[in-house]
């Protein structure tokens, strides 16, 4: 490993001395699903990098990985390498992180050999290959190097990092693929064709994405901090069984449960501080902590019911086994299974060690929606204020898009705005009828099995074998805009969905405000989706869009092993909303006759920052009444 201060020596002859990582603000994190962040209303999916805020301190965290990507994607698609570099600042720190999804060709270039079949005239394999796939040795590589040149020429520092291993096991060992080593069996374009089932020696390393990457390390003088043999040692030492039931999440053996994000979280920390990087803001506390430190639980209307998981984590309690308790007052109940809510709960530890998730939820009402949880275990104590923000819609001109999806993909528009047809990328209308002669529609609707939905299918009609994600080039998309000299005021978003022809469709369901979807928010997740049972997708978020922007719903399909004639069957998508004057927001925040006595900012993570400068914090305002408001402000 790389000593950190002659890297930085380096860095300071490159640009002219004028940076170093005193400077940092912000760790960019960029990479696949496995540092993503999830919405815990949406799946039990966790990345790690959603863990790693509360093992640093002085420094924020903007977590950008991405379900699906690939070192190739990632950079090439609009929406990711390039809204994350418009968010770094000199000094800052780039974690580096791919290979899961730079697989997807057993070890080829996926350009290259779309590029061969369209050669031969096999247009249907070109448009069946997957362009994420590079190869470990040459076009991996080439990616890693762009990443860490251009996070330089933006006056920042690149740490590449190795990615987690899948939990594939062989015995007692993690097997060779799980390290991400195609080495046993890859695949490879020659002049002649493709050969499959190819094999080199253990000792050879051509097709080992890791391996590769720190090659890359030691010529570009770059960081390299090796979580893939620590992730293969953490999984080893809970062995097959509670690795896949305590550290997975369920489904398969690549993505975390939320302990196992948090725990890989502290190990890449310590990792971190062994290696002198970042050490200045390595925070490895053995005290009870929760993170976040203030759970905001953000905006909603009267009447809705919000939640906000938190982690604590904890070690070297005294006593080693023992209780911990949550509890909460005024406004708030506690969960730790997201099923059975009350006041208070306990769960036992022992090891003096708690890695636990629990969550908190707020029924808002006009006034009263301040509370506060109080964290307890091994004698030590600490409380997370709650707080969330009521609002309600002040009038204006109703607002309903409306695509009942029976016979074609035509809307029905009321209201000032305009709409944005249904539109199909990877994915292909089949035909509109009813998913089964048995279809069940969900509890109250009153529609029958002969509803017809539209049923849409990949291009191609054949799903790939071995996909456990999103693809980000297969969506199906629809939208509204806001009309000029106007604001829209987005209150509810529904849909029903069902997969058929089998139980294994599974689908993410984002909506953005973003032209490009590079700014999203995850509504639904389901894998393996139960067929022909139509599944009900209401939400109710507070969406505010100026006249011309939009608002995209995006459905990303795919199938859990390779099939043909399955089908996502999509009806009765709606948007609805109130639209006002420009310049009148629509929504009154609702407020009671007080006066603003201390405010105090944090971060988006929940560290709090003395002196903010311009950006997005989190404000905890105190009142003259004794309460506590906290709101997302842009300073």
């Amino acid at each position: 490993m790389k000593n950190f201060a002659s890297l930085l020596a380096v860095a300071a002859l490159i640009f002219g001395g004028s940076q170093s990582a005193d400077a940092a603000k912000k760790v960019h994190t960029i990479g696949d699903s496995t540092m993503a962040n999830y919405d815990e209303s949406a799946t039990i999916t966790r990345g790690w990098c959603q863990y790693l805020q509360q093992f640093l301190d002085g420094i924020e965290v903007n977590n950008r990985g991405k379900n699906g990507a690939s070192s190739k994607s990632f950079y090439k698609e609009a929406a990711f390498w390039t809204s994350v570099k418009t968010q770094m600042s000199p000094g800052d720190y780039v974690l580096i992180q791919f290979a899961h999804n730079d697989e997807k060709t057993q070890g080829m270039d996926g350009d290259e050999l779309i590029a061969y079949y369209k050669s031969i005239g096999d247009d249907a394999q070109a448009a069946a290959t997957d362009y994420r796939g590079t190869n470990p040795s040459t076009t991996y590589k080439e990616y890693l190097r762009k990443y860490v040149t251009e996070t330089r020429d933006a006056g920042c520092i690149p740490i590449l990092v190795g990615p987690i291993c899948r939990m594939y096991f062989s015995g007692n060992d993690i097997r060779r693929n799980g390290r991400h080593d195609l080495g046993d069996n890859f695949s490879k374009l020659t002049s002649s064709g493709v050969l499959t089932s190819q094999k080199v020696a253990a000792s050879d390393n051509s097709m080992d994405y890791v391996w590769q990457m720190e090659q890359v390390a030691n010529e570009m003088n770059v960081p390299f901090i090796d979580l893939t043999t620590a992730t293969a040692d953490l999984y080893l030492s809970y062995g097959d069984s509670d690795c896949h039931s305590i550290l997975s999440d369920g489904d398969g053996s690549t993505h975390l449960s939320a302990v196992g994000a948090a725990l890989i979280a502290r190990r890449f920390a310590g990792l971190c501080r062994e290696a002198g990087v970042m050490s200045e803001h390595i925070r490895l506390t053995s005290d009870l902590s929760v993170s976040p430190s203030a759970a905001d639980l953000g905006r909603g209307y009267v009447g809705q019911t919000l939640t906000k998981e938190l982690m604590v984590t904890a070690f070297d309690l005294t006593p080693a086994a023992g209780q911990l308790t949550v509890t909460a007052e005024g406004n708030a109940e506690v969960s730790t299974d997201l099923t059975e809510w009350s006041k208070s709960a306990s769960v036992s530890y022992e090891g003096g060690t708690i890695i636990r998730r629990f969550s908190v939820r707020m029924t808002l009402e006009s006034d009263n929606n301040d509370a506060k949880i109080i964290v307890s275990a091994g004698g030590k104590s600490t409380e997370i204020p709650v707080t969330a923000s009521a609002v309600q819609l002040s009038g204006g001109t109703e607002v309903t898009a409306y695509w009942r999806l029976e016979k074609d993909d035509s809307y029905t528009l009321s209201g000032p705005a305009t709409v944005i047809p249904e539109s199909w990328v990877g994915m292909t209308l089949q035909k509109y009828s009813n998913p089964n002669a048995n279809t069940v529609w969900p509890e109250g609707t009153g529609f029958e099995a002969s509803r017809k939905t539209q049923r849409n299918v990949i291009q191609g009609d054949s799903w790939p074998a071995g996909e456990i994600d999103e693809v980000s080039t297969r969506y199906i998309e629809f939208g509204i805009t806001a009309m000029p000299e106007t604001t829209l005021n987005i209150d509810e978003i529904s849909y029903y969905m069902c997969g058929c022809g089998g139980n294994g469709m599974c689908v993410h369901v984002y909506y953005s405000t973003e032209d490009d979807f590079s700014d999203t928010k995850l509504i639904y997740e389901k894998k393996s989706m139960p067929a022909n049972t139509m599944l009900d997708g209401t939400v109710r978020p507070i969406i505010s869009l100026e006249g011309g922007k939009s608002l995209r719903l995006r459905f990303y399909p795919w199938y859990n092993s390779a099939a043909t004639g399955k089908t996502i069957c999509l009806s009765d998508i709606r948007f609805h909303g109130w639209a006002t004057a420009s310049g009148e927001s629509g929504i009154a925040e609702i407020e009671g006759d007080r006066t603003i006595v201390e405010t105090s900012y944090y971060t988006l993570q929940g560290c709090r920052v003395s002196n903010p400068s311009s950006g997005f914090y989190i404000a905890r305002s105190l009142y003259s009444d004794g309460s506590v408001k906290t709101e997302k402000v842009i300073l």
